[in-house]
């Protein structure tokens, strides 16, 4: 069993980038419905904001620490082994296995079904023999009860093993809980990753993910997007944070009692 870390109300595995795939090849072998949240201080801060998103989160199949905060927030908390898992690192372990297996990959969101293609044919070009046995872009509005029928007919049928859902936080996550029941294949949330394929959008260098920094890089490569958001929750992560870290170490010391 892996283990789990609190981080302010979100459970979050310990965990690194060879465990996470062998965890996700494992749900993908099931035949059945699962979800991994690719988390982050966003991600976090919307867990502490709302009850039911927290439930969504928490009872995910596997939750990966996808923000170098995260990992060190880990660290802090005494896990030492704790390690940053990028989604992006993962859909790409997980697309490479796909031509050594029988792993057949399905893409849920992106903006348009000109980019789905753009991402498609890129896949296929780093990857030769690369699966994807489907890939629908939603229109942005609610489905209907009948275009979600035929979406959940169109994954089955189409002998899905693994689902990358990329429409957004908290949205993508709470499509994969809510569609858990009716699929039959592991179902992964990758935000904007769809578009970092496609190349409409740029990673971050390595040293700056490395030293926790691609927050920056994103914030200033889509400023009127992004700043709110990182200018909200980023301080109030550090906060709130803050004060678990503590209680943890006075707690170490016996000062105050544990949860």
């Amino acid at each position: 069993m892996l283990g789990k870390c609190k981080i302010i109300n979100m459970q979050v595995n310990v965990i690194n980038q060879d465990n996470s795939l062998e965890q996700v090849l494992l749900l993908a072998q099931e035949n059945s419905g699962a979800y991994v949240c690719v988390s982050n201080v966003h991600m976090c801060m919307e867990v502490f904001d709302s009850s039911a998103f927290a439930e969504i989160v928490n009872n995910a199949d596997l939750v990966i620490p996808d923000g170098k905060p995260l990992s060190w927030a880990q660290k802090l908390l005494g896990h030492n082994n704790a390690s940053q898992v990028r989604g992006q690192d993962i859909m790409n372990s997980l697309c490479a296995s796909s031509r050594e297996q029988p792993l057949n990959i399905g893409f849920y969101g992106g903006s348009s079904e000109a980019l789905l293609n753009t991402v498609k044919e890129k896949l296929v070009a780093s990857y030769p023999g690369i699966n994807i046995t489907y890939a629908f872009s939603p229109p942005f509005r609610l489905l209907t009860e009948e275009e979600d029928d035929a979406v959940v007919q169109g994954i089955n049928s189409s002998d899905v093993n693994v689902l990358f859902v990329g429409i957004g936080c908290p949205k993508q996550e709470r499509w994969m809980a809510e569609h858990k029941a009716q699929l039959n294949c592991v179902m992964l949330g990758v935000g904007a990753a769809y578009d970092f394929i496609a190349g409409s959008k740029k990673h971050a260098p390595r040293w700056m993910q490395k030293i926790g920094m691609e927050w920056l890089f994103r914030l200033c490569s889509e400023p009127k997007r992004l700043w709110r958001r990182y200018f909200s929750t980023n301080p109030r992560f550090i906060w709130h944070f803050g004060k678990q870290l503590l209680k943890h170490k006075l707690s170490r010391k016996g000062l105050v009692e544990r949860d």
